[in-house]
């Protein structure tokens, strides 16, 4: 019997409990999953600024009660003046990853909630929009406690996040990282999520909180104008998917790295892998995941610029011959990469069986750092990800898209259950994805598949090494064997590392119930009806 939190009707899971709570609140008033999820986005950009701010981007799966899923990419751009040349004569190599220079795209995240509420308003969702941004409004007017995650993330180039403007004065205390505890309050957000609620969320992009966004990042000298910002819109787009043995999984396209997350699972499925949690299962996924990252490396760009069709790198075919070049017994080689961020991940399912995987960031801790003054919007840096190289696959470019590590996945399993999942981590979000969703297709309860010891295969922020870092807890005779295969291993000496991601997990099963968790790493959890 799971252990794992069950709701008779409707879940939600969040990193933060007041996430969760909004969240929560909404479906008790009524509300659909989408509705749900976006107050719990809403508050979340509120409690959890080291995390993700609504000047970041956002991107959702959404599976109807009658099976169809559908995909919004709100996604940011390029700003007319993010030009590669103005850089250079600015003596930059590469995008600084703080302060103005940093704030190179449009955030795209509020107007992707605007489009989901369209289709919530086509399936029968009524709350007012002032409703869903109430519990927002009041956290940050009358301040939150300063988040255990937050207080212990060491930011990285913390030197330079300092210097941004507006940062020091709203998240240091005394020049130094607000402690645990630390009540914070954001009036100038507070009357902004306020008017939204009142004036549309559109008013965002074209109306007067537009307005004071686009003077407020003039003013610092940012290369995003008033323009991008008023043509900035959210998309729907087709989400990709790829085909397991009892399930079928989607996420999102490109910019997303949805294709490496499918990809890894799709490689790892014909690897025939038949246990959980042995030398196989690790390896495995580890070297699916080589695989799957060179093929985005290679591929993934704005979707616009696509030079090969990632559907059909997902076929059955250029799978098996990915898999082909695995060897279950030696580790194969792994060229260093530094792609990392941090995100929330966030899911709900409602009584009707809509459900919602969503993901909202600002890329590293705080983004850019630069608080606007006139509306409390922290503004992202997943611009970082562009290159100044004219022949990248990424070149900065004004009106396009950045390379995006967030990617939403959801899963319709052919026995009727529905899950939605996913985890924080740059770099290690489709890993963990993968570790969750295998260890529950091997029979794990939920709650188990996330609160079990995770790796990460790659860098991290401050160190050179590319090495397959895995938590202490781990059964040491795995340890051993990767070794053994070539692994170059590294321990973890935390039990549940932050590095390793804040994953959570929601299944519907065919009758209604569902059983839902989120990561012991964060400061939040799963509540439902």
């Amino acid at each position: 019997m799971s252990s794992t939190p069950t709701f008779s009707s409707a879940a939600v899971a969040a990193p933060h409990v007041a996430a969760s709570e909004s969240g929560r609140n909404v479906l008790a008033q009524g509300g659909n999953a989408i509705e749900a999820m976006v107050a719990m986005a809403a508050t979340i950009a509120v409690v959890y600024p080291h995390m993700n701010s609504v000047g970041g981007d956002g991107f959702w799966l959404i599976r109807e009660p009658k099976g169809r899923v559908r995909y919004v990419e709100a996604c940011g751009f390029a700003g007319e003046k993010a030009l590669i040349g103005t850089y250079r004569k600015l003596g930059h190599d590469a995008i600084p990853s703080r302060g103005p220079l940093a704030a190179v795209t449009t955030p795209g995240a509020i107007d992707g909630w605007r489009c989901a509420l369209e289709l919530s308003a086509a399936l029968g969702g009524k709350l007012p929009l002032a409703d869903l941004l109430r519990d927002a409004v009041r956290h940050a007017r009358e301040g939150v406690a300063v988040s255990p995650s937050e207080a212990r993330t060491v930011p990285n180039k913390f030197a330079d996040l300092k210097d941004a403007p507006g940062f020091a004065q709203h998240y240091l205390v005394d020049g130094e990282r607000a402690p645990a505890g630390h009540v914070r309050k954001s009036e100038r957000l507070a009357s902004t999520l306020e008017h939204l609620g009142t004036a549309g969320l559109r008013d965002f992009y074209r109306g007067d909180v537009g307005r004071e966004i686009a003077a407020d990042l003039e003013r610092i000298d940012a290369p995003v104008t008033r323009r991008d910002v008023e043509r900035t819109e959210a998309r729907w787009r087709e989400p990709l998917s790829v085909r397991l043995n009892d399930v079928t999984v989607w996420n999102a396209p490109p910019p997303t790295q949805g294709l490496a997350a499918l990809a890894l699972l799709g490689i790892f499925e014909r690897l025939d892998v038949r246990r959980g949690e042995g030398f196989e299962h690790i390896h495995g996924l580890v070297e699916a995941t080589k695989r799957a990252l060179a093929i985005r490396d290679r591929v993934v760009t704005d979707f616009d610029h696509l030079r090969e069709d990632p559907a059909a790198l997902l076929s059955a075919l250029a799978l098996e011959r990915e898999a082909a070049m695995i060897s279950m017994t030696r580790a194969g080689p792994f060229p260093a990469r530094d792609a990392v961020g941090d995100t929330v991940w966030m899911g709900v399912i409602d009584g009707s069986g809509l459900a919602v995987s969503y993901i909202q960031s600002t890329y590293w801790e705080y983004g850019s750092g630069c608080l606007l003054p006139a509306t409390g919007v922290l503004m992202q840096n997943r611009g970082v990800s562009f290159s100044l190289d004219e022949s990248a696959l990424n070149a900065l470019r004004p009106g396009r898209r950045p390379f995006h590590t967030l990617n939403p996945p959801l899963a319709a399993f052919d026995d009727g259950r529905v899950c939605v999942y996913g985890s924080m981590g740059g770099d290690g979000q489709p890993q963990f994805q993968a570790q969750i969703l295998s260890r529950l297709r091997f029979g794990m309860a939920p709650d188990a598949a996330v609160d079990a010891p995770r790796y990460l295969l790659g860098r991290t922020w401050g160190e050179d090494s590319a090495s397959l870092k895995l938590e202490d807890r781990f059964d040491p005779s795995v340890v051993s064997a990767l070794r053994r295969a070539g692994h170059e291993v590294e321990i973890v000496p935390e039990p549940y590392s932050d590095m390793l991601g804040h994953a959570g997990m929601l299944v519907r099963w065919p009758k209604g119930r569902i059983e839902g968790t989120h990561d012991p790493r964060s400061d939040g959890g799963a509540l439902g009806l």
